[in-house]
């Protein structure tokens, strides 16, 4: 074997030394965290091909310091089964997508984020992790509440380039960094679980958890979102029976697990039942008005790729058929389908639908077990995180996109990381968060 001449072998352990830090995966981190959330903002600012820029050195980067990492790394529990499943049939859909060089582009694309998610969750402990995305979202909502401000209260005027309508002051929702109230409401639910689990661990001092969690409080009321409110709502409950679980002793807790997935399901059924007033409760009536519309041309248009779906291709192109056919609905273009599960039935056909929800499944339970059996209050993040995620992938598709797969990625991976039949398989010890 070829040795390197011993200059630039010292070059190499000097560079091997400095991408494997703990400083520098804590900078990586943050900077793709915050990349992820602001993509819509940078899209619209510095173009398609600047964020793309970005993405592309971060895959470098962080490709070279998980490298220098690997020998620490356990490789039997890298990545979940299901999720290299997922990613493998999206993949497969290029030989008879409609569109394939749009879907090499989309998977592409899908692909850089799932190994910034990944990286995250290898390298970094849970606690790392919250502190990471807490920080990133406390500047992100500062400066969404400042724009709002600017624009709404300063200058009266909107900010085409984001979006933003400058209704801050008015009775109309405000939209921030993510040109949508349901996008800025479900980062707000995920920044107040944030927040409370900085206050909890006291990884943050007091004064500024309280400050952030009553930042990311206002911002959820002033987007106005429905969907947001609800998913809120659910997450409280969760906390409440978490909170509850983890005092039952050990040997009681699998009954009571049952009773709660009992009483979940009757919960479920009786809102379906009464979704009528559920509805109405939140004032949803017009936004699910046009998520039906969108919802009955999809299924018509699906039925003829029912197994194998028409093509991964992430958000919509409306250039493109089959998505030309669903023109203009009430003054709006669908971007998507505004349903995570939808989108990925009719892009990935029923196998795809099939291998996402085991996904989902899978990395919930996971997730749910260990927030309930481990004594730090910090496992109970990954699972209600999760638990926005799938609430909120009913209304919208934001979870298969950017910010939204990160998490995702970052939450699946540390939870099969932690609880994996592979990990048998392993010698290295794994992180306990």
């Amino acid at each position: 074997m070829i040795q390197p001449p011993p200059r630039f072998r010292v070059v190499i352990d000097t560079g091997a030394t400095i991408l494997g830090s703990a400083r520098v995966s804590s900078v990586l981190s943050t900077v793709t965290i915050a990349t992820a959330l602001c993509a819509f903002a940078l899209r619209h600012t510095i173009g398609a091909p600047g964020l793309l820029a970005i993405l592309i050195a971060l895959v470098v980067l962080v490709s070279a310091s998980l490298a220098a990492q690997w020998g620490n790394i356990g490789w039997r529990a890298l990545v979940p089964i299901s999720l290299m499943a997922f990613t493998l049939w999206a993949w497969l859909t290029i030989f008879w997508s409609q569109y394939q060089w749009a879907s090499l582009a989309a998977l592409s694309y899908l692909l850089v984020f799932t190994v910034l998610g990944i990286y995250i969750a290898l390298v970094r402990d849970t606690i790392q992790i919250v502190r990471a995305f807490g920080d990133v979202m406390r500047f992100v909502l500062v400066v969404s509440i400042g724009l709002e401000i600017l624009t709404g209260l300063v200058f009266d005027t909107s900010l085409k380039a984001l979006s933003i309508a400058g209704n801050f002051g008015t009775t109309d929702p405000i939209q921030g960094l993510f040109g949508a109230r349901n996008q800025l409401g479900i980062v707000a639910v995920i920044a107040l679980i944030t927040f409370a689990t900085e206050l909890r661990t006291k990884s943050l001092q007091r004064g500024y958890a309280i400050g952030s969690l009553v930042l990311a409080g206002v911002v959820l009321v002033l987007s106005q979102s429905p969907l947001a409110f609800g998913t809120a709502l659910v997450v409280l409950a969760a906390s409440a029976a978490l909170y509850a679980l983890r005092r039952v002793p050990s040997g009681r807790r699998r009954y009571w697990q049952v009773v709660l997935i009992g009483f979940v399901a009757a919960v479920g059924v009786i809102s379906w039942f009464s979704r009528a007033a559920v509805v109405a409760s939140f004032d949803a009536s017009g936004d699910l008005a046009y998520r039906l519309r969108v919802w009955r041309q999809l299924w018509s248009l699906g039925e003829t790729h029912r197994l194998e779906g028409w093509g991964w291709i992430g958000p919509w192109n409306a250039d493109l058929a089959p998505f030309t056919a669903f023109g203009n609905f009430g003054g709006r273009v669908p971007d998507s389908a505004h349903n995570a599960y939808l989108d990925v039935w009719f892009q990935l056909g029923l196998v795809g639908f099939l291998i996402f929800v085991g996904l989902l499944g899978l990395a919930f339970v996971r997730s749910w077990l260990l927030a309930s059996r481990r004594r730090s209050i910090v496992f109970a993040w990954p699972a209600l995180v999760l638990l926005v995620l799938v609430v909120s992938a009913w209304g919208e598709s934001s979870l298969l996109i950017e910010f939204g797969w990160l998490t995702f990625v970052v939450c699946c991976v540390k939870a099969a990381r932690e609880l994996s039949w592979r990990n048998a398989l392993d010698t290295n010890p794994q992180s306990s968060g």
